[in-house]
């Protein structure tokens, strides 16, 4: 065997060898960070579930608070209808904080003789309820933290690939040992450090996840 044949079998050796430690730390680094954005995907679709159902418990409450105004704001209408001042004020005293400035914006309005008036309180904009307002806070926290999940997933399945990548190269280096063609080895070799660095250089772009 030639000096020059033995450099080129020592360089192949030595590249197969640098390439089957970097990969397998890739290949470990790529594997726990997959893992973690998985994790952080798991947690933020929790929080997304629990604002939603904060949403929706908001925005039933917010649905019965409704439900007392118009029940009260109807038993007015009645008593003032009959000519009844006293049992209107009763009803009237009896208003919820939140309904009353839109009762008071409407009554501005001159109902009983304007035709342009709005027809009930409720359509007017001083009519607004906390509740409802919670839960439109939190259905867009959710929205938020379920877009915040997504990315995370992308992210995961980036590091997924890179695993499979990572691991290709890793067979071109381990298969290259095994050949007896000098040739076929350098190629092979030559192979696995073109998948490796690009997916390195890929990968080095993408987030990291460590924890605290």
């Amino acid at each position: 065997m030639s000096e020059s044949h033995e450099r080129r079998t020592h360089r192949v050796e030595l590249a197969a060898t640098i390439l089957l430690a970097c990969a397998a730390v890739a290949t470990a680094w790529s594997t726990y960070q997959s893992s973690r954005w998985r994790g952080e995907q798991a947690i933020d679709y929790s929080k997304a579930t629990a604002a939603r159902i904060q949403s929706a418990e908001a925005a039933t409450r917010a649905g019965q608070e409704t439900q007392v105004d118009i029940g009260l704001f109807v038993q007015w209408i009645d008593a003032d209808a009959s000519g009844d001042p006293k049992l209107a004020h009763f009803y009237e005293r009896r208003f919820r904080k939140e309904f009353r400035p839109a009762f008071k914006a409407w009554l501005a309005t001159r109902p009983k003789t304007n035709p342009k008036a709005p027809l009930t309180p409720f359509a007017m904009p001083q009519y607004r309820l906390a509740e409802a307002a919670e839960s439109t806070r939190l259905n867009a926290v959710a929205g938020v933290r379920a877009n915040v999940a997504e990315v995370a997933n992308e992210h995961s399945n980036d590091y997924v690939l890179a695993v499979v990548l990572f691991a290709a190269s890793l067979f071109f280096a381990g298969i290259s040992t095994k050949l007896h063609s000098l040739r076929q080895r350098e190629v092979l070799v030559a192979i696995g450090w073109v998948i490796f660095l690009a997916t390195a250089v890929w990968i080095a772009t993408s987030p990291v996840s460590l924890s605290v």
